[in-house]
């Protein structure tokens, strides 16, 4: 049975993910929206450290908060100017925007919750993985293995770099 101060913290985690989620995408300053990627990151990361995945939380802050959105702030202070709002888009889709906005979610709330009963019918005896076993899984090249994964995103960030400085050298 988990404590009351455990379920309260896992909704506040849940509730800012939620709103910074939103906050992400509805903002029209890029260097603000950002910003809330990176709070959201953080609070996906919060809840790695309470179910206890330390090292996912740690490859969360390190990997996406620390890396990707400094290549995300990085690329927007080259390609644009981060204290300009971005103009208000105007569609004459909107209703069908929405239908499928909703439909989706819909969809996706089907699937949690088919998955979660399937989840929570037979518990299922949880081993966490020892360090060696992570590194070798995610640093080998057999059946499984990721180093290639790992190699070809490596490879794009770095295209990514690049191209952020040719655009930004053109201007």
């Amino acid at each position: 049975m988990e404590s009351v101060g455990s379920i309260i913290m896992y909704w506040v985690i849940a509730l800012s993910i939620i709103v910074f989620s939103v906050l992400t995408v509805t903002t029209r300053k890029i260097l603000r929206s950002a910003t809330y990627l990176l709070f959201t990151l953080f609070a996906t990361a919060m809840l790695y450290f309470k179910l206890d995945y330390e090292f996912l939380g740690a490859v969360q802050i390190a990997v996406y908060a620390g890396g990707i959105v400094v290549l995300f702030v990085f690329s927007i202070l080259l390609t644009s100017h981060p204290g300009h709002s971005s103009e208000r888009l105007v569609s004459r889709k909107r209703v069908l925007g929405l239908v499928l906005a909703v439909a989706t979610f819909l969809i996706a709330g089907w699937a949690l919750i088919s998955r979660c009963a399937v989840m929570f019918a037979s518990k299922p005896e949880m081993n966490n993985p020892d360090m060696k076993l992570i590194g070798e899984t995610l640093m080998g090249t057999g059946e499984g293995q990721y180093l290639l994964p790992f190699e070809a995103i490596s490879v794009l960030l770095l295209a990514c770099i690049i191209g952020g400085v040719v655009v930004a050298r053109k201007r």
